[in-house]
């Protein structure tokens, strides 16, 4: 029952404050995602939790993503920015190839760190999930794609796709040690990426090498299908006159 003043009239209670609509929905989506994926299983969250927590309609939701893991790719994408903008200098362009790309992984780390809960809860779900673990692969192919580059390593043709797979296999074993690494310099997990690095080295120079042998083979084949058989004309007028003047000589 409402509290009344001395006045006889019953107090008014205030309303409960309304929170105002993010100046930023789309980040907004992302950070209630990963919110989320830390607190419960990734199965268990629905768009109208993650819509809830950014303080956005299912309208607006719609509006910026289709899907949860269309959030996901977002948050792909927000990272690999970060990165990106942390190697967008030269300090490294003298150092060799596998110690630029150390560099750039540390990096995608360090801004992954305030994320880390969450993304342990991802890598379990995604190794419970084979069609959802397909489908981040891709996207975690596609980051590595632009880690290679930030690194100044080529990432295109049939090397190149071996490299990115490689590498997107190499770095969930990383992050796998990376979930249990609690040591603020990360030895166990710069000791994991380093033979990882190493081992990956060995075995895109073995790719090279191939590709170098076999690609005179694929030029050559290819010329041979691609070549056209030479255009004959029949002159069947012309053949069988010559015929009818074989056989009045004889």
């Amino acid at each position: 029952m409402a509290d009344v003043h001395e006045t006889g009239k019953p107090e008014q209670t205030a309303a409960p404050a309304v929170a105002a609509p993010p100046k930023d929905p789309r980040n907004a989506i992302i950070d209630a995602l990963m919110e989320l994926a830390a607190e419960r299983n990734w199965e268990d969250i629905t768009i109208s939790d993650i819509a809830a927590r950014a303080n956005v309609s299912l309208a607006a939701f719609r509006d910026f993503y289709p899907s949860k893991g269309a959030v996901l790719a977002g948050f792909s994408r927000r990272i690999d920015h970060i990165v990106l903008e942390a190697a967008a200098g030269d300090e490294l362009a003298g150092e060799p190839q596998k110690e630029r790309l150390f560099d750039v992984l540390m990096r995608r780390l360090d801004a992954l760190a305030p994320y880390k809960l969450s993304l342990e809860a991802i890598y379990d779900w995604v190794r419970r999930d084979p069609l959802s673990a397909a489908a981040v692969n891709r996207l975690l192919v596609n980051s590595m794609r632009f880690m290679l580059e930030a690194a100044g390593i080529e990432s295109e043709g049939a090397v190149g796709a071996f490299k990115l797979q490689g590498l997107a296999l190499a770095w969930s074993r990383v992050l796998r040690v990376w979930f249990h690494d609690d040591d603020p310099g990360l030895a166990a997990t710069m000791a994991a990426l380093d033979r990882e690095l190493t081992r990956g080295s060995s075995f895109v120079a073995r790719a090279e090498d191939l590709n170098r042998l076999v690609s005179p083979l694929f030029s050559l084949a290819r010329s041979l299908f691609e070549r056209k058989p030479p255009h004959r004309t029949v002159h069947r007028h012309h053949h069988h006159e010559e015929g009818h003047e074989e056989r009045t000589v004889s």
